[in-house]
C-alpha cells in the first residue's frame, strides 16, 4: 500500500512538473489551433464576417482591396445594435479612417450564428458568380469559420485571411480577461461544431 501510494505521489508530481514546464506549450497550442488562415491570393471578392466591434476586419479587407487581391469587399451585416446592421456602421467606420466607401458593398441580414452567416453570404456569392472568395476575420475565427463556409458551399474556394483581435494573440492570450473569454467562448463553439450541436 505504501509503494502504490508512493508510486502515485511521484506520478502527480511528474504531471504537475510537466504541467508548470509545458503550461505556456500547450495553452499557445490549444490557441494555435483555432488560428488557420492563409496568406491572400487574387479572388473574386472578399467577404467581411460580422462580429469585430473595433473594426480589424474591415480594415483588412480594405487594406485586401486596395492591394488588388479582391475588387470590393463584401461586410456582413447582421441586425441587432440598437435597430441598425452591423455594415450600416462598419463601412463608415472604415470609410471615416480613410478607406474609400467604394471598396464596401453591406450585406444586411438577419443571421445568428456564423453557420446562418455563411448560408446567406454563400447565396449573394452565388449570384455573383465567385468562385474564389478571400474570408477575412478575427485570427482566433479563421478555423471555426472557414470550415463553416465550405461545408455551405464545397463548390467555392475560400481563402480565408487573419485580422489580428484587439486582444486575442495565440501566446499569451491567458494574460488578458478578454482574451481569456474569446478562447474558451471559440472553444465551446468548436467543440460544439463538431458533435453538430
Amino acid at each position: 500500500m505504501k509503494r502504490a501510494l508512493r508510486i502515485a505521489g511521484l506520478a502527480l508530481a511528474g504531471v504537475l512538473l510537466v504541467a508548470a514546464v509545458f503550461h505556456t506549450f500547450v495553452m499557445a497550442a490549444l490557441a494555435g489551433y483555432l488560428e488557420k488562415d492563409s496568406a491572400p491570393v487574387k479572388a473574386d471578392l472578399a467577404y467581411v464576417l460580422a462580429g469585430d466591434g473595433y473594426g480589424h476586419r474591415i480594415f483588412k479587407a480594405g487594406d485586401l482591396v486596395r492591394e488588388g487581391y479582391a475588387p470590393e469587399a463584401l461586410v456582413g451585416g447582421p441586425a441587432g445594435t440598437y435597430g441598425f446592421h452591423e455594415s450600416d456602421l462598419a463601412i463608415p467606420f472604415a470609410v471615416k479612417a480613410g478607406y474609400p466607401e467604394s471598396y464596401f458593398v453591406g450585406l444586411p441580414m438577419d443571421a445568428h450564428s456564423t453557420r446562418e452567416e455563411a448560408q446567406t453570404a454563400v447565396a449573394e456569392f452565388r449570384r455573383r458568380g465567385a468562385k474564389r472568395v478571400l474570408l477575412v476575420t478575427s485570427n482566433y475565427h479563421t478555423r471555426r469559420s472557414g470550415g463553416l463556409f465550405r461545408s455551405v458551399a464545397p463548390d467555392i474556394d475560400f481563402v480565408v485571411v487573419g485580422a489580428p483581435d484587439e486582444h486575442f494573440t495565440a501566446r499569451g492570450w491567458w494574460h488578458d480577461r478578454e482574451a481569456e473569454k474569446t478562447f474558451v467562448i471559440e472553444w465551446l463553439k468548436t467543440v460544439a461544431g463538431w458533435f453538430k450541436i
